[in-house]
């Protein structure tokens, strides 16, 4: 009598916690630390906010928002683990969104408490930003993954590349050479584990020396009479009068005290609104080019739902999919590492201990940390798309770049206590420096990005219909203020919108007459022997 042989392999059953890890914890948590202490910094010397409301409502509920997203995102990558068998799926990491937490402070929250002269109706503001964004993102789940199927990668990865060249690369560069002798030296002590693959001593993360390295150059050099790094023994003592218990509570008052200022919110908290929902795209579409596959609604509206609990407890900043997912599976990171950046974020912000630790440890000794994953990003949209679509990719970064340039002349002049306006825009075109340009080039960059980057990679691939199809949605969106143009609104830029019009033309031309097939020239590239290109 025979009978079927019965499989009884117990289902496979993903590691919680591996030594890589470790890694990705020491990177990740170290990231979402900096962001942290920037955001706790704008609130405490810029917007002037009181102590109690910085350390006692508003980081309480911005570490309960980051807790509930790592989380979840953990939980995410053990059910793809699961349901795959693979023991190498990198759960996506999440925080504060960097671009809009200055955006939010600046854009709304500064300008409405220096008006009412109460930064308490700043703080109202940007919980109402906040509120508005998050049901944006909610919806805007539904719609992405169609959008994502019709973009060409480099279009995704390459407006993701700009951003971490423009945003997340070039400040921790500059802050590390700025102070060499800490920046540059745990630079290398990255460089050579996670790229050298150099181990330390009984296997401790590279974060974790880099930033010891850090902390022991700056405070001996302290002691030695050198100021490196910026620590001081009277900040250190100050930061301990932040310890205390304290858990986010319901602000519903201040969330709808803040739409009097509707009218405001909305020409930034929109756009940027579907800012989010383009840069969470990128993001799964760099995971997935990394090797996971997660379902872009569910992250999406992830992002909103956590954003608007969040928000209804006194956090004025939109929660988001970071940058950097290939970087930490590259260093080892898997599902663990996200949740306990969960609960390290959890510890630090209801204890009070966040003011301690911008006291005790030098920002330069993380800063190469975020150059590091900055320089993956850039990496993986060269290395994830056809050859081929290269151009499309540096095409894809230059809004990025003259919308960081933008705001380094903004900066630049506001210290100064003037605006281009006031200097004259001819007058700096005189001196070589094109404001209007980069005004209109860096404005709803991440949009742009997309839009200029899919229609140079379709036009490689001589699919001119579908090229004009996204110089169409240029058009529109363009007309209607979400690309080239500071706020939304009705023709805001008409001259740049009709250019992409006639950019959709020429392309359905192509398309309609079939101008492809025409006998054409070589590529530059394949022009000459050795790769040398004609002119």
């Amino acid at each position: 009598m025979s009978s079927t042989p019965i499989d009884t392999a117990a289902p496979f059953k993903p590691s919680i916690w591996v030594p890589g890890d470790w890694n990705a914890f020491f990177g990740f948590g170290t990231n979402i630390l900096v962001n942290l202490l920037t955001m706790s910094a704008l609130l405490l010397y810029v917007l002037k906010m009181p102590t109690d409301l910085v350390f006692g409502r508003i980081l309480p509920a911005t570490g309960l928002m980051l807790f509930l997203s790592t989380v979840y995102y953990a939980y995410l990558a053990y059910q793809l683990a699961k349901k795959t068998g693979r023991s190498d799926v990198c759960a996506l990491p999440s925080g504060i969104s960097v671009p809009h937490m200055f955006v939010v402070v600046f854009v709304i929250m500064l300008p409405i408490a220096t008006t009412t002269g109460d930064p308490i109706k700043g703080w109202e503001a940007g919980l109402t930003w906040v509120f508005v964004q998050s049901f944006v993102l909610m919806a805007g789940g539904f719609i992405a993954p169609f959008i994502k199927k019709i973009t060409p990668r480099a279009a995704l990865l390459g407006a993701l590349a700009g951003v971490s060249i423009a945003f997340i690369s070039m400040r921790p560069a500059l802050d590390m050479y700025m102070d060499p002798v800490i920046g540059l030296v745990c630079f290398a002590i990255l460089l050579a584990s996670w790229f050298g693959g150099v181990r330390y001593f009984k296997g401790i993360p590279a974060g974790l020396v880099a930033i010891g390295v850090g902390s022991l150059i700056a405070w001996g050099g302290l002691a030695l009479g050198f100021e490196f790094g910026g620590m001081s023994l009277a900040k250190l003592g100050d930061s301990f009068a932040s310890f205390g218990f304290s858990i986010p509570l319901p602000a519903f008052g201040h969330v709808f005290g803040g739409f009097e200022f509707i009218g405001v919110i909305l020409v930034t908290a929109i756009p940027f609104g579907i800012y989010d929902l383009v840069e969470a795209m990128d993001n799964v579409e760099s995971a997935e080019a990394g090797g996971d596959h997660f379902p872009t609604t569910r992250v999406i509206t992830a992002d909103g739902v956590v954003s608007f609990i969040g928000c209804i407890l006194g956090n004025p900043f939109i929660n988001a999919v970071y940058i950097g997912h290939p970087g930490w599976k590259a260093i080892g990171g898997r599902i663990g590492y996200s949740a306990a950046t969960g609960v390290m974020v959890l510890v630090l912000s209801w204890f009070g201990i966040l003011a301690v630790m911008m006291a005790l440890i030098p920002v330069v000794a993380i800063s190469p940390i975020l150059l590091y994953i900055g320089m993956l990003i850039g990496a993986q949209a060269f290395q994830e798309v056809p050859k081929s679509h290269a151009p499309a990719v540096i095409l894809a970064l230059i809004p990025q770049v003259a919308g960081w340039g933008k705001l380094m002349i903004d900066n630049a002049l506001g210290a100064a206590g003037t605006n281009a306006a006031a200097v004259g825009l001819d007058k700096l075109a005189g001196t070589g420096v094109l404001y209007h340009g980069l005004e209109l080039l860096g404005s709803g960059a991440i949009l742009t990005s997309l839009i200029l980057a899919a229609v140079a990679a379709f036009i490689i691939d001589r699919e001119f219909a579908k090229a004009a199809a996204f110089a169409l949605a240029g058009a529109v969106l363009t007309f209607f203020g979400f690309m080239h143009s500071e706020a939304i609104g009705v023709a805001k830029t008409l001259p740049v919108a009709i250019s992409y019009l006639g950019v959709a033309a020429l392309l359905f031309g192509c398309a309609r007459f079939k101008l492809a097939e025409l006998p054409m020239r070589p590529r530059p590239q394949e022009a000459l022997p050795g790769g040398e290109a004609a002119l």
